[in-house]
């Protein structure tokens, strides 16, 4: 049994609660025998401890003589355990040192047992194994001899203090090659490990920081498994991430060993780096403001690349949590206690990022004024992108301004006030690159969060949402983080469901005679294959989808058909559903179905997610999960009430969506309403939603199939029905529940099939009224062309559901869909580009 060649590293953490269990895990290893025999079969090893001073406040890890032991366990002092090889001054302070592997794992045990006692008052954070080859070996021997019976310098150093000159410095110069800079020996295999291995392998870079790579024979795994892991799993409650990599206990040395790395922060560990998102004490306030701000982050950045952690009080104060985090987020109202502010800084000094979100953190001159007038009031913000150019938005102020302070960066933003209030400030601080970014405004809070306290800012928060979101990552890109668009996710097959039983046998029986030999069903535009069942090795592509026709293998999180069949109370349309978690289009995967399938069967295609989701003319449309969306075939016969105003059947779907909310007993007060031609809107304020039709002649029928698209439950970037259910409820003081997108559709596609109903024996009349009780347009004077064009009132729509518009002087004319285009915020009718 033997350690491999290459460097051991162990990383020991543990405070609060989890204090007993790692003792636990402590004793526990030293009761392996073979555990134990192990680490005695290796030779000398370089250690890399980083401590700090224990003071209040301050400390890392609290002192052994603090009472955290078990009776009877004795006090290990460093100083009897390893010869003092090189030290760094600073927060955290380093120390190299020279021990044997038995004294390395005294050294290690009585660190997780809180019995490791250090000189001139030191607590250990972190102990780290590292492998010095012979150059560097020998020039740390010859300085430290000058020094090893001198105490140990003080710790006390300031934030910015510059790496003490001599023993560290000198045994690195030009040799030290830090962790990650290229790839590690991974060695498989038992071999023992002689003498020279363990003083040293003279080769190319004298220190090498690498993980703890153990033979692959049981003993060796088992010592993995019992020690470094179990660490970990013990320490998970407390530690927001226990790295396994070297970072910012060598940071420092490594950025002025390696120039072109100074100012850096590298992740070498492998994993998805940190943000940290502090937010105070343990209130029910401050986690409530705590998913608010997760909420936020992860509509913002690839949460692929990225890990999100809650930076718990004491976390901030003892654990080592700057090693693997890229970005620090304060968003706490209450002041910061000096000890975890001291941390704060110490973590921007070495190339740290924070992002203040309302939070009360300040440094250097940087000062904070209040300002009652402005608190939870919607307020007018230009912001500075790092171009140049601006953004103006509506943003919820937090009371607070910032005053005097450093000279800012790139970044910055002010009220639209006399005083011009400085509400984002961006702060280099310090000689690596560390920066923050500091805000004022609450970026992190919808529009829908408690603090916003009428409808009137509700709306103004509402229509400037996409450029708060435009502005937070524009912040967190300054500070380094990526936020690309996640790559469009992977297309999924797609699942036969039926939303009545009796037509089964007669479906079945009809797809049977229209699938060729191989199961396929071929169009113009895709191909579909009916299995039974799916396999990952299936080929998909938005041109070759395998439908899946058992439904026992079928469930989704976002779309569930019991839900679905008891909302749905037509007799003949969307009873086959065509459902996929992530398609390319629905208006798609209905075409080679459309014109073959009965009437009675009512085909619909739903998805939770589209990739290239379709709007009118060249538009794209959006569909981010919490999207209803879905493609409805409905058959017209030509010669019919309907059949001769086609225009009409737009209207009605949108009319449709707007009466399946607003028909829910309790729900009538739900502002959703209908925009010519083809939109759903929050008032007349934002869309939540559209409707495209495409039609086919065929003979004497139209098959016609009806795209449609609403936001249900997703907020971001725009708005969604629960958040209007939401603001109901603040405002009066109501409980009505959200909805959900699988209820809705089937509810739309129920009042559709009546409104179609009605249409045919009634015509226009029939729908004009509940249709004008929903419009958006009543009374409405707007411009045609451009701003300077002639004024006209909107009378109504004309028998072929075309818009009519009253001229003063020039009577009334109509204007058709298909050419013009209503643009609600602008209050013109303007022609639509070819």
């Amino acid at each position: 049994m033997c350690l491999a060649r290459e460097a051991a590293r162990l990383a020991l953490q543990g405070t609060g609660s989890s204090g007993s269990r790692l003792q636990g895990q402590a004793a526990a290893w030293r009761r392996v025998p073979e555990a134990r025999a192990a680490w005695r079969s290796a030779h000398s090893r370089a250690l890399l401890a980083a401590a700090a001073r224990g003071r209040s406040g301050v400390s890392a890890r609290p002192p052994c003589r603090a009472g955290g032991r078990a009776p009877g366990y004795e006090v290990v002092k460093w100083s009897d355990c390893c010869l003092p090889l090189a030290c760094r001054p600073g927060d955290p302070y380093q120390l190299i040192a020279k021990a044997s592997v038995d004294n390395f794992s005294k050294l290690g045990v009585a660190f997780m047992e809180d019995r490791l006692q250090m000189d001139n008052g030191l607590i250990a954070q972190k102990i780290v194994s590292v492998h010095l080859k012979d150059p560097a070996l020998k020039e740390l021997s010859k300085a430290s001899n000058k020094q090893v019976q001198a105490p140990l310098p003080s710790p006390e150093a300031s934030l910015e203090a510059q790496p003490a000159q001599g023993v560290m410095e000198q045994a690195g110069q030009g040799d030290w090659k830090a962790a990650g800079e290229g790839p590690s020996p991974q060695r498989r295999g038992c071999a023992p490990v002689s003498e020279s291995a363990a003083d040293g392998d003279p080769g190319q870079g004298s220190t090498e920081l690498c993980q703890l790579h153990l033979s692959s024979c049981h003993e060796c795994l088992e010592l993995e498994n019992s020690t470094i892991e179990s660490v970990r799993c013990a320490s998970a409650e407390n530690i927001p991430d226990l790295p396994h990599d070297c970072s910012s206990s060598v940071e420092g040395t490594a950025g002025e060993l390696c120039p072109e790395r100074k100012g850096k922060r590298v992740n070498i560990s492998g994993k998805a780096p940190n943000i940290l998102l502090y937010v105070g004490s343990g209130s029910e306030e401050a986690l409530g403001q705590l998913q608010q701000v997760r909420s936020v982050l992860t509509d913002c950045v690839d949460t692929d690349s990225y890990t999100l952690y809650h930076l718990l009080e004491d976390s901030a104060l003892r654990d080592p949590w700057p090693d693997n985090c890229l970005l620090l987020v304060i968003a706490s109202r209450d002041p910061i206690p000096k000890g975890i502010h001291h941390r704060f800084m110490a973590y921007l000094s070495q190339g740290g990022k924070v992002l203040g979100l309302s939070s009360s953190f300040t440094f250097g001159d940087l000062r904070v004024a209040r300002r009652d007038v402005l608190r939870n009031t919607a307020q007018n913000l230009v912001f500075s992108k790092a171009d140049g150019s601006e953004v103006r938005l509506s943003v919820l102020s937090s009371g607070y301004v910032y005053e005097e302070g450093p000279s800012l960066g790139r970044l910055q933003g002010h009220l639209e006030n006399e005083d011009k209030d400085k509400m984002i400030v961006h702060v280099p601080f310090g000689t690596h690159g560390g920066e923050a970014i500091l805000c004022q405004v609450h970026l992190e809070l919808p529009p829908s969060a408690p603090l916003v306290q009428t409808t009137d800012d509700f709306n103004v928060l509402k229509s400037s949402n996409t450029r708060r979101l435009e502005v937070l990552k524009e912040i967190l890109t300054a500070l380094g983080l990526s936020c690309d668009a996640p790559q469009a996710p992977a297309l999924t097959p797609l699942y036969l469901l039926l939303a009545a039983e009796e037509i089964q046998g007669p479906f079945m029986q009809w797809l049977a005679r229209h699938v060729d030999p191989e199961g396929v069903i071929k169009s113009s535009k895709l191909s579909l294959k009916f299995v039974s069942s799916y396999t990952s090795e299936a080929e998909i592509t938005p041109s070759s989808i395998p439908v899946v026709t058992d439904p026992e293998g079928f469930s989704s999180e976002h779309f569930n058909l019991e839900t679905y069949r008891q909302n749905l109370q037509s007799t003949r349309l969307g009873r086959v559903i065509l459902f996929a978690e992530v398609t390319s289009t629905t208006m798609s995967l209905l075409d080679g179905l459309m014109f073959e399938m009965p009437q009675e069967m009512g085909l619909i295609a739903i998805a939770v997610r589209q990739t290239q989701g379709k709007g009118r003319g060249p538009n794209a449309w959006l569909s981010p999960v919490g999207c209803a969306l879905s493609t409805l075939l409905v058959s017209i016969p030509l010669r019919s009430q309907l059949g001769q105003r086609i225009p009409f059947v737009q209207h009605l779907m949108s009319l449709a969506v707007v009466e399946a909310v607003r028909s829910i007993p309790e729900y009538e007060d739900i502002n959703l309403r209908v925009k010519w031609p083809n939109d759903i809107y929050y008032s007349d304020l934002m869309k939540i939603g559209g409707v495209l039709v495409n039609s086919t002649l065929v003979g004497e029928t139209f098959y016609i199939l009806i795209g449609c698209g609403f936001n249900v439950t997703n907020s971001n970037p725009t708005i969604c029905i629960n958040d209007l259910i939401e603001e109901h409820n603040k405002q009066n003081k109501a409980g009505l529940k959200p909805l959900q997108a699988d209820c809705l559709i089937a509810r739309a596609v129920t009042v559709l099939e009546k409104l179609i109903d009605r249409f045919q024996d009634q015509g226009p009349d029939g729908v004009l009224p509940l249709y004008y009780k929903y419009w958006a347009h009543s009374g409405q004077q707007v411009r045609l062309g451009s701003s300077e064009g002639p004024a006209v009132s909107i009378v109504g729509l004309d028998d072929s559901g075309f818009l009519q518009v009253h001229q003063e002087g020039g009577g009334v004319v109509s204007v058709h869909p298909d050419g013009n285009s209503f643009d609600m915020l602008r209050n013109l009718i303007v022609p639509k580009r070819p």
